[in-house]
């Protein structure tokens, strides 16, 4: 498993130079059957980073520029009656790929954002009656701008809990930026970046996370954050259940990335932010209007508890 992961890590730093932290956040989802949301400023490499890890597997990418005047219809498919046959014959959408680079998810309407939430929760996706299983491995990185910027729509909490992690990049350092201005000018590596593995490695390094040991003190660990958070004053809504197993299988997951088949307390603890921090509503603002609220909350609460041995 590590030495696929490996190949993985060096083929995606070929093009999205420094920032290894955002590089295994994406590969923790990837491991972990979840999907990420990678939310920044534009120009920092989101796009650049979603589809050199698409291109570096041997799998379907498709790539969805959402906006304002964007379908449902437009991203899930749509049935097309066919004269030669009289029969309605099923368009297969762009949401048909294993993995679905979502660009700026937060510029088209709260309608068309929805029309992911079956297929990012269930895998599948339910036209005219029929229900369509899409093919593993299935994962979707969606890329946003900040709220503050024009044209945007705020996610609903519902779409924001699909996501197993929600991540920012920041500005390159001042040396990685000047490597971005020497190599760009140069050659364009992404279109030309080859795959280091095929979907049916990425399924098994999967079910090998599935194995991935938890001591039973961790769980007990990742239930009292949760308890913690569902009780606090400045809380409305603390971490779901929903929450608490998303944050356990990131933490096997990032294990595995650091080759173990067992979680220690700190493959836990730097996941706590980026997976349960878009999940918790603070009672000082709603959605993200609270981000640094839920950010403070969650230092807090990671304080107040006994920290796992």
């Amino acid at each position: 498993m590590i030495d696929a992961i490996a190949k993985l890590r060096e083929n995606i730093a070929r093009v999205f130079l420094g920032n290894p932290a955002a590089v295994d956040r994406v590969l923790v989802c990837l491991l972990a059957r979840g999907h990420i949301l990678i939310e920044d400023v534009p120009g920092v490499g989101k796009t650049v980073l979603a589809t050199a890890v698409a291109r570096s597997i041997d799998c379907s990418f498709s790539r969805i520029q959402l906006t304002p005047d964007l379908l449902p219809t437009d991203v899930l498919g749509v049935s097309i009656y066919d004269r030669t046959t009289g029969e309605f014959v099923f368009k297969k959408g762009p949401i048909f790929a294993n993995i679905v680079l979502a660009d700026e998810i937060n510029r088209t309407t709260p309608r068309t954002q929805t029309a992911l939430l079956e297929a990012m929760n269930e895998a599948t996706v339910s036209i005219d009656g029929r229900i369509h299983t899409l093919e593993q491995p299935f994962m979707v990185v969606a890329t946003q701008n900040p709220y503050e910027f024009e044209g945007t729509y705020l996610l609903p909490e519902n779409q924001l809990d699909r996501f197993l992690m929600r991540t920012h990049l920041g500005y390159p350092s001042p040396k990685d930026e000047a490597r971005v201005l020497d190599i760009r000018p140069a050659n364009h590596t992404l279109p030309s970046l080859e795959p280091v593995l095929h979907k049916s490695d990425v399924v098994q390094l999967q079910s090998q996370v599935d194995e991935v040991r938890i001591d039973p003190t961790l769980v007990e660990y990742i239930i009292s954050l949760a308890n913690a958070t569902r009780s606090h004053p400045d809380l409305q809504v603390g971490l779901s259940p929903r929450g608490s197993l998303a944050l356990a299988q990131a933490a096997r997951a990032t294990a595995a990335l650091r080759g173990r088949d067992y979680v220690i307390p700190e493959d836990i603890t730097t996941n706590i932010h980026p997976v349960c921090a878009h999940r918790i509503v603070p009672r000082s603002g709603l959605g993200d209007m609270g981000v640094e609220t839920a950010s403070r909350v969650l230092d807090a609460v990671i304080r107040s508890l006994k920290s796992p041995v």
